[in-house]
């Protein structure tokens, strides 16, 4: 100390070197001035070198004592003319270095840090001067004025550290809060980018950056809240690493925090500025604001960023824009593999199911990686949902189940329902009923396999249900359907469906009815829609058809304050919990009354579903189904044509064309049959068609042929449920 006080008045008394005249005199004033402030800021340096080494090497001294603190704040006063807080400031920071916690504290206590703000307010807050002495004048006061708010500010913030490991979270905060209070004291515009010294602009950040962690520590979680959004609102002149820690951790918080975030306040908002409603949107804006940082390098790379991200999109449902951000990510950061999947997953869950099995084929193919087992599954997943694709899915899920670990048995419990799945599809769309039998065959034997590996897999159990159901197995279709509910608890609506549509094919029409009043019971007011329609049709079932429109009164009921609630639909066609549709109703409505002969009351609700859905086979179908049964016969046939070319694969319009056909006379006998066999082409079981085959059979003189028919609709008749198992 004593060598750099000797310094310090050496270097005090040099004077800048000038010329003659006046230009020297002004120098050599401003010199004069500036000195005593460069020799004290020069000395405060020195000293503070000298109080890192003593930590260094005075570790195991003895703590001081309050009479050691006073007589060494008099020295440092005398010898450097400190004033009081700064003084204490260095003795504090040094007892800290060393690891005297408590010492550090006491010594920090008696520092003043409100007339330390009064002294530091007036020469760091006021504009410099024009003239060029005084400017050289009011920067060499400035500099040390700094120096000394860099002392004392940075004491405060060790009084800070100090008070959170001494475990006194709460006044830690309240220090810490002070550190900034103070300096919004002194620089009431906010800290400017330049002239502001390095260690009072650490001190400055490293404050910013602790007070909500304080505050998370002391259980004050909303006082979190507001210290993370004054840390990024107001201006600290933070560097972007700093920012973005801060950013990250109120992200953090906001997702898995437990604390619901009131919206910030008005006084904080931009006019026309984008304004979050709740934490999770702004957790979103603020990762998307992490992200863009990266994007135009101004921040490393952080992997968690992307995993937060993802985590609270797919929250909130919007895996597409997930995937764009996964899109803009760098080559090199994700293998290409993996960044096809995750995208895959994306669109999968976005219902783009087109593009993300184009991802995955891309993934699995020869040259990439054709035998990862995730994306194989994903793949078979996708193509059991659709028919034309289900073959494909076929070899997916063949190859998942030779490449998958033997031990794992989830995994190929998994590949195995795929692939019972995809070869149930399969065998839909079979061309002969020799390839459809052994495809069913096949179909129920994976999903045992699989079920023996997972025995307590709800979904394996109600596809399992399904098949059985399609092939008319009812006794062991009802036994999965009531394994199902039993393993759900009942909380699963398509459960209860399941088995009111099995008890339907046994034509236990009242037991069904039970059912479905349970499952309403049990269910939520916006998940009832397809019960209701089961309700509705169990009704016509049963001859009572008053209560069918009532039952459909209320499903419209529903289904428009679903709309309400949810926005207008495009086109009234999008499917709402689960398959129901305004358009579904007003065209179960319309068949409802053209069974019972009110035409007037068939053709408004026929329009209202043509004014949601103009161009429908099921409309077209309902409406030559009223003009048949008005004995329209060409107007019908037109109709029913109409919905073929709509949908070629329309079964109720192929059936219902060969009916009106096998009854315009012999030569439209061989019309008919095509018809209707390429009806049971697509649905085997159709009751319908094979009776009106039978007839087409029975009138070309086919006797043997038609009775057969007539046996297989006979059987059928005896376990078609009132709607398609399809529907599920």
């Amino acid at each position: 100390m004593a060598a750099a006080m000797a310094e310090s008045d050496n270097n005090g008394s040099e004077v800048s070197p000038g010329g003659g005249g006046g230009g020297g005199r002004d120098s050599a004033s401003a010199a004069a001035v500036a000195s005593p402030v460069k020799a004290k800021a020069r000395a405060l340096l020195e000293l503070e070198t000298a109080s890192a080494a003593a930590a260094a090497s005075e570790s195991s001294e003895a703590r001081v004592d309050d009479g050691n603190i006073q007589e060494a704040e008099s020295s440092l006063r005398e010898g450097l003319s400190l004033n009081y807080e700064e003084a204490r400031a260095l003795l504090g920071r040094l007892e800290y270095q060393r690891g005297n916690v408590e010492a550090a504290l006491r010594v920090f206590d008696g520092i003043d840090l409100q007339a330390a703000i009064q002294r530091f307010q007036p020469s760091l807050s006021e504009k410099p001067p024009s003239k060029r002495s005084n400017k050289l004048r009011s920067d060499s006061s400035n500099s040390g004025s700094q120096h000394a708010a860099s002392l004392v500010l940075e004491a405060i913030y060790l009084k800070s550290m100090s008070l959170q490991k001494l475990g006194k979270a709460v006044e830690a905060a309240q220090q810490c809060r002070s550190v900034l209070d103070a300096v919004e004291s002194i620089f009431q515009r906010g800290i400017p980018d330049v002239m502001v010294e390095q260690k009072l602009q650490e001190t400055v950040s490293k404050s910013v950056e602790l007070l909500p962690e304080l505050w998370k520590q002391a259980g004050a979680y909303q006082e979190a809240l507001a210290s993370y959004r004054r840390a990024l609102l107001s201006q600290w002149n933070l560097d972007d690493d700093c920012c973005t820690r801060i950013q990250k951790r109120f992200a953090v918080f906001l997702l898995y925090g437990g604390v619901e975030a009131s919206p910030p306040s008005l006084a904080s908002q931009t006019e026309g500025s984008y304004v979050p409603k709740n934490n999770l949107e702004e957790a979103i804006l603020l990762l998307m604001i992490i992200l863009k940082k990266w994007y135009l390098g101004k921040t490393h790379w952080d992997p968690s960023v992307m995993e937060h991200l993802t985590f609270a999109l797919s929250l909130c449902g919007q895996t597409s824009v997930l995937a764009k951000h996964l899109e803009e990510v760098l080559p090199g950061i994700y293998p290409r593999t993996g960044r096809w999947y995750s995208l895959a997953l994306c669109n999968y869950a976005a219902s783009h199911n087109e593009a993300a099995l184009n991802l995955l084929r891309k993934l699995l193919n020869k040259n990439e990686s054709p035998g990862d087992i995730m994306a194989l599954l994903l793949a078979a997943k996708l193509c059991s949902s659709d028919y034309s694709l289900a073959s494909e899915g076929v070899e997916y899920a063949r190859r998942a189940v030779t490449n998958v670990d033997s031990s794992d048995g989830h995994l190929k419990s998994a590949a195995l329902h795929f692939l019972g799945s995809c070869l149930a599809k399969k065998s839909r769309i079979a061309t002969s009923d020799h390839q459809r039998s052994l495809l069913q065959t096949e179909s129920l034997k994976s999903l045992s396999e699989a079920i023996s590996l997972d025995r307590h897999n709800p979904d394996l159990i109600y596809d399992m249900g399904i098949e059985y159901a399609e092939q008319r197995n009812m006794q062991a279709a009802l036994k999965c359907a009531k394994e199902f509910i039993d393993a759900t608890g009942g909380s699963v609506s398509k459960g209860w469906r399941l088995l009111s549509l099995v008890l339907s094919a046994q034509q236990r029409y009242s037991e069904a009815e039970v059912v479905t009043d349970a499952a309403l019971d049990e269910t939520t007011k916006w998940e009832q829609g397809p019960l209701l329609r089961i309700k509705a049709k169990l009704k016509v079932a049963q001859s009572l058809p008053m209560e069918a429109v009532e039952a459909y009164r209320a499903l419209l009921a529903l289904v428009q304050a679903q709309r309400k609630a949810y926005g207008t639909v495009k086109n009234g066609t999008q499917e709402v919990d689960d398959k129901v549709s305004e358009f579904e109703v007003w065209q179960g409505l319309a068949n409802l009354y053209a069974s019972l002969s009110y035409w007037r009351d068939a053709e408004i609700c026929l329009q209202k579903a043509k004014a949601l859905k103009s161009f429908s086979a099921i409309t077209f179908h309902a409406e030559g189904y009223t003009r048949e049964v008005r004995e329209q016969t060409q107007d019908a046939l037109a109709a029913y044509f109409n919905a073929v070319s709509t949908e070629v694969e329309h079964v109720p319009s192929k059936v219902s064309i060969g009916a009106l056909l096998s009854k315009q006379g012999p030569k439209y006998l061989p019309v008919a049959r095509s018809f209707l066999s390429d009806a049971l082409r697509h649905e085997p079981t159709n009751r319908m068609a094979w009776f009106y085959l039978g007839k087409v059979h029975k009138h070309d003189g086919r006797l043997a042929d038609a009775a057969d028919c007539f046996q297989a609709a006979s059987m059928l008749e005896e376990s078609d449920p009132i709607e398609s198992f399809r529907s599920l």
